[in-house]
């Protein structure tokens, strides 16, 4: 027979037990003064433990804040840039600041209702809308024409920027509400978030927009298409869910059929769409001044440098090494502008200035007609231009020389250094500049003019282009501010007034060029051209002589305004906005709107 099993006493349920004074081995070392102060180092291990923590959600709450308002304020960067080829940079400005602070109170406002009356999570929806920005930009950019540079950019935002921000500041405002702040006065405790996260927002966006301009063009990164994938992509990162699936679609069009993408594939499939306009993209960058591009109308016969929306000029290619041309060392400019530039060789001065002893200085290139023929002419040229992209397309896209003295630097850093020597080092001294519908104001200040009044030799000659509407007070005020400094000056444009149009639209937007010298006592007068002069250039036949002179009279307004300081430039500024919206239209006239809005 089998021994039994043997069974094992059952085991009680472990209780937990408490220790008190009576459980305490008499013979052990406690003492009620060694509890006591075991119970404080319990306490302060506890009371640690909690700041610890309280440490960690605050820094969690600040952090979430802090990204979210970076990006953001990158965002509002990045949207102004890829609306400026489209509009211009101050249209494309016109409604921002505006669009943003309202999407900033509407989203910081309504952070519960969007929270409860959502399905989901307003954080998870902005990789969503980040990632479908470019589409719509893009969709949106091809209804320019109609949309206008007047309300264009406002509705974009508006379906695009606006939703952003909107959201942004919801999840920031329902973070702060977890925002210990019990040390601060109620009235502080109140304000500070709001106060706090704007402030914060303006920061970053002013930093940011300094960094993207700095390093635009650098990497596919650094364009405002790539500029905006590695937002949405940061987005992502910051709100993961499955519903960044959504985001393919979008993701896709940008990499495959966004032809503002910088890549060589996008370039061809650009071209594709223009071939039917005639017209080719020859190359793009972009750059701390704009977007650029070299483009030819091959119907036409000539080749244009753009920046954003406007043009730095351009050259008719049609007539290189052809017939009479053949073998000419200057370009055929396409605006007669730059020709009429050329006059300031032939101002009359007691003591002719010899080209082969003469030293020039250009401020502003554009694709560097001017400074080709002066080189043509043998003179020593200087050229400063602050866009090393422009400079580099000139020199490779249009018959810009080599030998010259390129300074690719900030035209007002550069005078005020080599002013600050006292010397006289120049003869002749061109002033051109102007781009995106309105003039840089730093560039037509008294400061700036008198720099380049000391540059000028005693018997040198400057002339100054200026493009404006004379319907308005800043050529007004541009021209008194040339006088204050330059005591002898005759201002001509580069056509007369085309009265039907002025009356139909009250607007007359033309180049002028101011010739001014030194010496009071002689007034401007120019010399008749010689064929050495021409250049064997029908373009110099036509415009380099000065014809259209303009009178105080011919100057609308802006008689009361006086002069332009650095100090004082909100005279300049306010007009800014109108003059853009027209020279948009011209813009429109002079180039198809496809090839605006195709870039």
């Amino acid at each position: 027979m089998a021994p039994k099993a043997v069974k094992s006493p059952k085991k009680s349920p472990s209780k937990k037990t408490t220790t008190s004074f009576l459980d305490i081995d008499p013979n052990s070392s406690f003492t009620p003064e060694s509890f006591e102060e075991e119970l404080k180092a319990l306490a302060t291990k506890a009371q640690h433990e909690t700041w610890t923590k309280l440490a960690k959600e605050q820094a969690a709450v600040y952090l979430n804040v802090a990204v979210l308002l970076g990006l953001i304020a990158v965002y509002s960067d990045a949207s102004q840039l890829a609306l400026s080829p489209d509009y211009g940079a101050i249209p494309a400005s016109r409604w921002h600041s505006k669009l943003v602070a309202a999407a900033c109170f509407a989203g910081w406002s309504s952070n519960l209702l969007l929270g409860r009356s959502l399905p989901i999570k307003p954080s998870l929806l902005l990789p969503l809308i980040a990632a479908y920005i470019p589409v719509v930009q893009f969709v949106l950019g091809r209804f320019s024409e109609i949309l206008t540079a007047y309300w264009g950019p406002l509705v974009v935002e508006a379906l695009t920027l606006f939703p952003l921000v909107t959201l942004s500041a919801a999840c920031v405002a329902t973070y702060l509400d977890g925002a210990d702040l019990s040390a601060l006065p109620s009235w502080a405790a109140d304000a500070a978030p709001g106060i706090g996260s704007y402030g914060f927002f303006k920061a970053v966006e002013s930093m940011s927009r300094r960094l993207v301009e700095a390093y635009a063009g650098r990497s596919i990164l650094n364009s405002r298409v790539g500029l905006e994938a590695v937002l949405a992509a940061s987005y992502s990162l910051v709100a993961p869910s499955k519903l960044l699936v959504f985001t393919i679609p979008a993701l896709l069009h940008t990499a495959f059929l966004n032809t503002h993408l910088p890549t060589s594939t996008a370039l061809a499939s650009l071209n594709r769409g223009l071939q039917a306009d005639k017209l080719v993209v020859l190359d793009r960058q972009e750059s701390l001044t704009g977007y650029i591009s070299v483009i030819d109308n091959l119907e036409a016969g000539f080749r244009v440098l753009r920046c954003d929306h406007s043009l730095l000029g351009g050259e008719w290619v049609k007539f290189i090494g052809k017939g009479q041309f053949k073998g000419n060392q200057v370009a055929e400019p396409i605006y007669g502008v730059f020709a009429m530039l050329e006059a300031v060789r032939l101002v009359e001065m007691p003591q002719p200035i010899v080209d082969a002893d003469a030293k020039a200085l250009v401020i502003g290139l554009g694709v560097g007609t001017l400074p080709g023929a002066l080189v043509a002419h043998g003179i020593d040229t200087t050229v400063v231009e602050i866009d090393p992209v422009v400079h580099a397309f000139a020199s490779k896209y249009f018959q810009l020389p080599r030998n010259h003295t390129a300074v690719i630097e900030d035209a007002v850093t550069y005078t005020s250094r080599a002013a600050a020597s006292g010397e006289a080092q120049f003869d002749y001294i061109i002033h051109d500049v102007f781009t995106g519908g309105a003039e840089p104001i730093a560039l037509f200040t008294l400061e700036f003019l008198q720099n380049l009044n000391t540059l000028l030799k005693p018997s040198g000659v400057i002339a100054i282009n200026y493009a404006g509407d004379f319907a308005l007070p800043p050529p007004m005020v541009v021209v008194q501010t040339i006088r204050r400094v330059f005591p002898s000056c005759r201002v001509f444009r580069e056509h007369p007034r085309d009265e039907e149009q002025f009356a139909q639209h009250a607007r007359d937007f033309a180049n002028m060029v101011i010739f001014c010298t030194k010496q009071a006592d002689r007034p401007v007068s120019f010399r008749a051209p010689t064929s050495r002069d021409l250049l064997n250039s029908p373009s110099r036949e036509a415009f380099l002589t000065p014809k259209h002179e303009v009178l105080n009279a011919d100057f609308i307004a802006g008689r009361d305004d006086g002069i332009l300081t650095s100090n004082d430039t909100a005279k300049l500024v306010r007009w800014h906005e109108q003059s853009a919206l027209g020279h948009w239209t011209v813009m429109r006239t002079v180039l198809p709107p496809v090839v605006w809005q195709s870039w």
